[in-house]
């Protein structure tokens, strides 16, 4: 267990209306959940009338959840007390402290002095912790010597390790019939290419014979292997202007990881697909064919596009079969970074390769301020075992509760990401996200870095951050300057989830080195990379929506989900786990479970509070130019929470607050990461008219019907 206090200064909050807490209920509809941020602080015996709780908010920031460069989570606590009596009256004490400790009471650290009312406490990183608030003599005390008065559990101290039934449960193995069912190979697919075999475990966790004997009730699928067949190639740079026509071919490739030759799927023969570099306010012809083994579309990732050619299936276009094509018209209103990828079967034809970039440069010289060079990265996972690629369910997602997370960390394709620079040279990082769930926690430790734009365009400001979090199919470009030699790592660093448990554990993944020569740059943008710039013309784009902020929601959406007929060991595993919920589920910690559930048995909702409806029943319609707020909660009350990247197509919206904290730098986006338990709250310019898709970007969710559709009329 790791301990990192942040040096923000304890304040009193103070405010003359009445403030709604995050802990105010019980039951407030379409709040964050009070069960998972929410500290009810219990007093000691003999001490009366005196109450309390924390609320465990984050701070303020780039992204909708705050995680340190080592995974930690970071809550930005404020308690509230009420009733607290004159110290003198419990004894030889003048004040109250606060203090935060481990469950077995060590480390203990100060917090700072705490009286009747409502303050902000320094930042807590620790997994499980306690707060307890004591009398004491003097402020300036460096540990509770006085009288305890109040005590409080953080939510995550509810896990604990399964107990003597559960573990005699995970050692009954499932009826041979449940767990071996549908296991023939998928209709032209060979049977040596489509078998269930294994999931690979996670090293060092462990798993219950039970959950090792658990199968997908449906049909394996891989693409069939063809010797004939060419290998991937790197992805090229192609620059198009206005006018100009690209001709995309969807078709198989052959890749090696651990040394296991596979079939995979690629555009134009290259794995990731052609990196596209268009003007801001181009228009461009893309003439996609089909050469897969099934139908497919391309989606254009972010952008404010004509409807029609969106690449949404039975929406925007009918499927392109296979042999067949389709003409897609594209224009670019924005500059930023975005991605294409297929909108049939995500889980399937993403996960097998076809995606790729596109770099929408603008026509301002000073529209970043300066970098050395730039990097264009792509991040992907691949779920591999001894045979090879894991199959995917030929008619249903797998993997339909948590995603399918892969074992093998891509960088543009390949397992490890290699750069050389020159020392003091900044780098501009374009991150994108392509994974089916995984979501990243970047850091180039040794390294400083800064955010400087989101999804479709800059942030009104640049900011400091010390890692990325960036979810399935959201973007970052961020400037890193390496000041000293030697070579620094591209870190994934999380921290995990022991289930059966009840305990955190920390991964780490080298995605890449960069290699930094003792040879200085050409250019010295140390003062440059040192000023946080603002952008003049992004602040003056926001602030024509700024009136809009403050005002009460037009739409809510309740992220949640339902299973029925789940193994019976998933069953009773998954109602140990639903006692605590963490933000995020930062990697496949049980993935014989998680494997085994698909979409006919896991349906993810999208729901509409107001009228009830859910996911493609929702018909809302606006009108072109309506600016509208929109409310979203992920309900934490499941069977098993999941964070979701919610993506709404053609359109783009601002994040205004994050469980009712508002933000303080903002940048547009298209994609929006919601955690467990978490409300966020949107802005959404709906500048551009047709019938557009609204879905969560973990595509064995999309896959499992967790979408709707809207009119802009």
């Amino acid at each position: 267990m790791r301990t990192l206090l942040a040096t923000l200064p304890f304040a009193l909050l103070t405010a003359q209306a009445p403030v709604r807490s995050l802990c105010d209920g019980p039951g407030r509809p379409l709040a964050p959940s009070r069960d998972l941020y929410c500290i009810e602080l219990i007093a000691a015996p003999r001490i009366v009338g005196a109450s309390g709780r924390v609320e465990l908010l984050m701070r303020p920031g780039p992204f909708t959840v705050d995680v340190t460069a080592a995974g930690e989570l970071r809550f930005s606590p404020v308690i509230t007390l009420a009733g607290l009596p004159a110290p003198a009256s419990l004894g030889p004490y003048s004040t109250y402290v606060a203090w935060m400790a481990s469950p077995v009471m060590d480390p203990v650290t100060r917090l700072g002095e705490v009286r009747n009312g409502r303050a902000q406490l320094p930042a807590i990183t620790l997994d499980k912790f306690i707060i307890l608030v004591t009398a004491e003599s003097s402020a300036n005390v460096t540990s509770p010597t006085g009288r305890f008065v109040l005590r409080g559990e953080s939510p995550s101290t509810r896990l604990q390790p399964a107990d003597l039934m559960q573990f005699t449960i995970g050692a009954t193995r499932e009826p041979e019939s449940h767990s071996m069912e549908h296991m023939h190979a998928v209709p032209n697919a060979s049977s040596d290419s489509a078998r269930w075999t294994t999931v690979p475990m996670p090293p060092n966790l462990p798993m219950l014979p039970a959950e090792m004997t658990l199968r997908p009730k449906v049909a394996p699928y891989l693409p069939s292997p063809d010797a004939r067949l060419l290998s991937a190639r790197p992805r090229e740079l192609i620059r198009l202007g206005n006018g100009d026509t690209l001709r995309l071919r969807a078709g198989l490739v052959r890749r090696t990881f651990k040394d296991q030759t596979v079939t995979m799927f690629a555009f134009n023969g290259q794995y990731p697909g052609p990196l596209l570099q268009i003007p801001q306010g181009a228009e461009i012809t893309v003439d996609l064919t089909n050469a897969l083994d099934q139908p497919t579309t391309v989606h254009w990732h972010g952008v404010r596009l004509d409807n029609r050619f969106d690449g949404t299936p039975d929406l925007t276009q009918k499927v392109v079969p296979p042999g067949g094509h389709f003409i897609y018209r594209l224009r670019f209103p924005d500059a930023g970074i975005y991605w294409y990828h297929p909108h049939v079967r995500e889980d399937v034809q993403q996960e097998l390769g076809l995606y790729g970039n596109m770099l929408v440069r603008s026509p301002r010289p000073d529209y970043f301020s300066p970098a050395h060079r730039e990097e264009i990265l792509m991040l992907d996972d691949l779920l591999i075992n001894d045979d090879g690629l894991v199959p995917f369910g030929a008619d249903v997602a797998t993997h339909a509760l948590m995603g399918r997370f892969g074992n093998v960390l891509l960088v543009n394709g390949e397992p490890r990401y290699s750069l050389s620079v020159k020392k003091g040279e900044v780098v501009r990082f374009y991150l994108t996200n392509v994974s089916n769930t995984r979501t990243f926690n970047l850091s180039f430790p040794g390294a400083r870095m800064k955010v400087v734009a989101g999804d479709v365009g800059n942030f009104e400001r640049e900011a400091w951050v010390e890692s990325v979090v960036i979810a399935p199919a959201e973007r970052y470009v961020v400037h890193v300057k390496f000041d000293a030699a030697g070579p620094v790592p591209l870190l994934n660093r999380v921290q995990s989830l022991d289930h059966l448990f009840g305990k955190f554990y920390y991964e780490t993944d080298t995605l890449g080195i960069v290699r930094v020569t003792p040879e200085s740059a050409d250019r010295d943008l140390a003062s440059s990379f040192g000023t946080l710039r603002e952008d003049s013309a992004v602040q003056r784009d926001i602030e024509r929506y700024r009136q809009q902020f403050a005002r009460d929601p037009d739409k809510s959406l309740i992220l949640a989900v339902e299973t029925k007929d789940l193994p019976f060991f998933t069953q009773q595993m998954m109602r140990l786990d639903s006692i605590y919920f963490t933000p995020i589920e930062w990697t496949g910690t049980m993935p014989g479970m998680n494997w085994a559930s698909t979409g006919r048995e896991v349906r993810w909702v999208i729901r509409d509070p107001a009228t009830g409806k859910e996911n493609m029943d929702i018909d809302w319609s606006f009108r072109r130019g309506d600016v509208v707020k929109l409310h979203i909660v992920n309900e934490r009350q499941s069977i098993h929470g999941m964070q979701h990247p919610i993506h709404i197509h053609g359109q783009r919206f601002l994040v205004l607050a994050v469980n009712g904290v508002p933000t303080t730098n903002r940048a547009w986006k298209d994609t929006v990461l919601v955690p467990v338990g978490f409300t966020v709250d949107l802005l959404l310019d709906l500048s551009n008219p047709g019938r557009w898709m609204l879905h969560c970007h973990i595509a064995e969710h999309l896959t499992s019907m967790m979408m709707m559709a809207f009119t802009v009329q």
